[in-house]
């Protein structure tokens, strides 16, 4: 490896700041600590600054999840893995392997971070990950479900209870088919990625998703609407009307 791979460090708590830098310096010559920052607003800042290669960052932040750096970038500036550093169980750690390149549990374990580290520096010895796989997989954990931060916790919810979602500015909202609602701090963009491989769910509009099996009848007429079977509509856009029709099964003359 020709010059030393660029490392930020993105944690609130000093003590912990500075043990991940001494285990870092002691373990890996190879990575070069750019900046080490106490809140994500700070670590947004080094990442354009210094384009590292690797930020370890922490979860669970004050003011800020850790959850939330992807939503401050375009695809196109992420050449950066995470490795995050989290407080939280250890099942939570196997949902949340599809989100990051690793996870590294508190306190952290020296043996746990050479590994992790190790793990990296082979990774990039065979070229970059993919970062729209990692916006894909961000928040998706399989088996019809997906994982969003919700107030500092992770909630794991079952898309076939979800009627749609629907844009509110950078907040998304979670229409579920008991009538219940859930609000999310995540633009509606956030969930597109993760949805793309369930064949029911559909951007119809650019404010919402929806859960065709749901749907009881699409009206083309007075803009395009989708009716589900509580009465309820919602718009479908004008250029959406091809791909709708491809997605529904039609009986053709």
């Amino acid at each position: 490896m020709s010059k030393p791979l660029k490392v930020i460090i993105i944690e609130d708590e000093a003590p912990a700041r500075v043990l991940l830098r001494t285990y870092i310096q002691n373990l890996a010559p190879q990575l070069s600590i750019e900046a080490e920052c106490e809140n994500l607003p700070n670590g947004i800042k080094a990442i354009r600054k210094y384009k590292p290669d690797l930020v370890f960052l922490d979860i669970e932040m004050p003011g800020h999840s850790g959850l939330e750096l992807l939503d401050f970038f375009s695809e196109d500036e992420v050449n950066f893995d995470i490795i995050f550093t989290t407080g939280y169980s250890e099942f939570a750690i196997k949902a949340f392997k599809l989100s990051a390149f690793d996870y590294l549990l508190k306190p952290i374990d020296e043996e746990e971070l050479l590994g992790a580290i190790q793990r990296f520096i082979k990774k990039v010895s065979y070229g970059q990950q993919n970062i729209a796989q990692l916006k894909q997989e961000l928040g998706s954990i399989g088996s019809g479900r997906i994982a969003v931060p919700i107030a500092g916790s992770i909630k794991f919810i079952e898309l076939k209870k979800v009627l749609y979602f629907k844009a509110d500015n950078s907040y998304t909202e979670i229409f579920f088919i008991d009538g219940s609602t859930l609000v999310v701090s995540r633009t509606l963009k956030n969930f597109e990625l993760p949805l793309e491989g369930e064949k029911d769910f559909f951007r119809c509009h650019k404010s919402y998703i929806v859960n065709l099996a749901f749907v009881s009848e699409w009206i083309k007429s007075d803009g395009g609407q989708l009716l589900f079977e509580n009465n309820l509509s919602i718009p479908v856009s004008s250029e959406k009307f091809s791909e709708l029709t491809d997605r529904i099964r039609m009986i053709n003359r």
